[in-house]
């Protein structure tokens, strides 16, 4: 059954000046407070059966925990790129480890960050969105009341003298604020992209350095063209998609884990067991009492072993929280911890092996197979990163922070599978230069700790605004947490800039040229809705013209795409001075996206008329979350004008103008409906009550 409500631009308008509209309005607005309560709290509410939530568990191991899983590759290395001078040192770095796992990936994301999804959805531009739904920070301001009445729309209130309403009047005080977090947002997502160069590098690298351990003669020339073959294999498979074989990434993952851990556990037992009192923490105040600066600088390695952490939580669209809480705690972080114990045991043995001390510690007899699933687990890793890379800068298109691109859809049963040429050309173009530039696993490991760290940094700045204005925790516990986040990870950011000059300015760089970009495309965007508010024209002078619009009305539907979502735009002046005739019906078409990850279906469309009756003008806003799909085809004209013809049915019904054979019209297609409303649209005089009553900027959201 089609509905309607209403969608009132002017609150202070008296009951008399609101005339028939506003009566129609009201005998159609169902009271949807129940109905929207549920839908809201619907993914709340989802339960899982225990096999379900395991099968989950076990499909996320392949999407959210790749990159996470092959940093064990590269980090000890990392850590001592000049050698190991003592072995107490290694037990030092493991006892880092240890605690940065538990700290960061275990405590803070799996149990803390994720939990602050919107609606299921994670990342940068998640968090965003959700402060944007609790404070209007905005930098668009095309959002409107009813906006807020969407089922998915979900929000807090406020108590007027709470530590969260105190906030969110500072936030909203000055444009310069709302300007400074979009910019620390678009930060955080540029180095995400960055990431997406980075990780495929340095995965690749690490994985194919496997050949020379088993030839030692061999020239490093040939790893790195053994790296760049599979690189460009794997960005130019893009355009295919997962679908067909995303099903083995999780079995390949899993494995790699398992097999990970039972190495671990084999080398503890082999080389050294001491190595277990890296569990205590006395041993980093050893480890920094030691080396003192160079603990220090060899920070930049050791946070490497967190480094997928930031995907985990942009990943999060695609399963339940529990079902990633439950891989990281029974799985990924078992096994972590007995990859990184074990090659310290071997290390306590063999400290000239650090350059490759992963390959050098795996028993001889299962050496191939574990290169073979350590290359694969390492390409799960980079497509991973590279999806996580699309899915984002499609976000950050919904909300006007990129310059517009193709986005392919390569999936028709997964809406979140995507594909954009231009992007993925640039991303393999930019992560060969790395690979080729650099040639080695050290400097391209400083480049991704120095984009990691930064993108972590962000995550906690949007948390501290997430507990304030969205969970509404006390201040003391937001406190601990941000302080407790911000010396960690600050740590970890001075000991990266010790390494910006050995390879660690290049996320820097790559970060720079992406949020200048975006920064100038979200200006533009701001600029030119300024604009386009500035030049409307006004309904005086359309009435002035008549109902004619002063050129000849040709039978036919004339769609006028605009950014505004009130008032006439100032195009439609040239089409009215310069053309000889338009069409008898002119619909106003404004695509908006809101701060929301997907709009329903029945509540997409907004209509309503513009100017009197016999103008034949309507305006239809057509709303998209941040993840939803939209084609300016077919099928979005056939909604429409569905949406429409129901529109004008219904208001012809409510003035008693409506007789069976209009009834019978309802389930015929679409062409039939734009015949109609073509040839029947304001055929009705309009008195002064329907004059009164049009000029109302009332919108009246169809659902059909």
């Amino acid at each position: 059954m089609a509905s309607a409500s209403r969608m009132g631009i002017d609150e202070g308008s008296g009951d008399e000046t609101k005339g028939g509209m506003w009566e129609l309005d009201q005998k159609l607005d169902q009271p949807m407070d129940e109905e929207a309560g549920r839908l809201r709290n619907m993914y709340r509410e989802k339960k899982f059966s225990a096999l379900l939530l395991l099968r989950l568990a076990f499909q996320s191991l392949g999407v959210v925990y790749g990159d996470l899983g092959t940093s064990p590759l590269y980090v000890f290395y990392n850590t001592f790129p000049h050698g190991i001078d003592d072995t107490e040192d290694v037990v030092g770095a493991l006892s880092l480890i240890i605690y940065s796992l538990t700290l960061i990936p275990l405590l803070k994301y799996v149990f803390i960050v994720c939990r602050a999804n919107d609606n299921g959805q994670g990342g940068t531009f998640a968090l965003y969105s959700l402060l944007c739904r609790h404070a209007k920070i905005k930098t668009i301001p095309n959002q409107h009341r009813t906006d807020e009445e969407l089922t998915t729309y979900s929000r807090s209130t406020f108590h007027e003298h709470s530590f969260a309403a105190k906030t969110k009047r500072w936030l909203e005080a000055y444009p310069f604020r709302k300007n400074a977090l979009l910019i620390i947002v678009i930060v955080g997502t540029c180095t995400v992209i960055g990431d997406g160069i980075l990780t495929p590098a340095i995965s690749v690298l690490s994985a194919s350095g496997g050949i020379k351990v088993d030839h030692p003669k061999m020239s490093n020339d040939v790893v790195v063209v053994v790296a760049v073959i599979i690189l460009v294999g794997l960005f130019s498979l893009q355009h295919y998609g997962t679908d067909r074989v995303g099903w083995l990434f999780a079995p390949i993952v899993l494995l790699w884990f398992l097999l990970v851990g039972g190495i671990g556990i084999f080398n503890i037992w082999k080389y050294d067991s001491s190595v277990l009192r890296a569990f205590s923490p006395v041993c980093i105040y050893r480890y920094f009492r030691r080396r003192k600066k160079e603990a220090w600088t060899s920070l930049g390695g050791i946070m490497l072993s967190i480094t997928g952490t930031e995907a985990l939580f942009a990943d999060l669209a695609h399963f339940p929280v529990s079902a990633i809480q439950l891989a990281f705690t029974v799985i990924v972080f078992p096994c972590l911890l007995l990859t990184y114990t074990g090659q310290a045991a071997y290390l306590m043995q063999n400290k000239e092996h650090v350059v490759d001390a992963f390959y050098r510690s795996i028993p001889e007899s299962i050496y191939w197979p574990v290169f073979v699933i350590a290359t694969l687990a390492a390409i799960v890793a980079s497509q991973a990163t590279i999806s996580a890379t699309f899915s984002i800068i499609k976000q950050a298109l919904a909300l006007g922070c990129f310059p517009r691109v193709k986005v392919v859809h390569t999936s028709k049963k997964f809406l979140g599978q995507i594909y954009i040429p231009d992007i993925n050309w640039i991303l393999m173009i930019l992560c060969i230069g790395v690979t080729a530039g650099f040639r080695n696993q050290s400097q391209i490991g400083n480049a991704y700790g120095t984009a990691v760290v930064i993108v972590m940094l962000v995550t906690t700045l949007l948390m501290t605004l997430i507990m304030l204005l969205v969970w509404r925790c006390h201040w003391v516990l937001v406190l601990i947490f941000t302080v407790l986040s911000v010396v960690v990870e600050c740590t970890y950011f001075s000991s990266v800039l010790f390494k910006v000059d050995q390879g660690g300015w290049v996320p820097l760089v790559i970060a720079a040229a992406f949020l200048v970009i975006m920064y100038v495309w979200h200006y533009g965007t701001v600029k030119r809705y300024a604009f386009e508010m500035h030049s409307k024209v006004s309904m005086a002078w359309i009435l002035g013209l008549g109902p004619s619009l002063g050129l000849v009305r040709v039978p036919g539907i004339g769609l006028v795409y605009t950014e505004l979502a009130s008032g006439v735009p100032h195009i439609f002046s040239h089409f009215i001075t310069n053309l000889p005739a338009i069409h008898s019906v002119v619909v106003f078409v404004c695509v908006k996206y809101l701060p929301v990850y997907t709009v329903p279906e029945d509540e997409r469309f907004l209509v309503k008329r513009v100017g009197p009756k016999t103008f034949h003008m309507f305006r239809c806003v057509a709303r998209y979350g941040y993840k939803d799909l939209h084609k300016k085809d077919e099928e979005f004209e056939r909604k429409l004008f569905d949406n429409l013809f129901l529109f004008v049915r219904l208001e012809n019904m409510m003035e008693g103008c409506s007789d069976s054979d209009e009834y019978s019209l309802y389930g015929q297609q679409t062409q039939n409906s734009m015949d109609y409303l073509v040839r029947n649209n304001g055929n009705s005089t309009t008195g002064n009550n329907d004059f009164t009553c049009s000029t109302v900027e009332s919108i009246v959201p169809v659902k059909s």
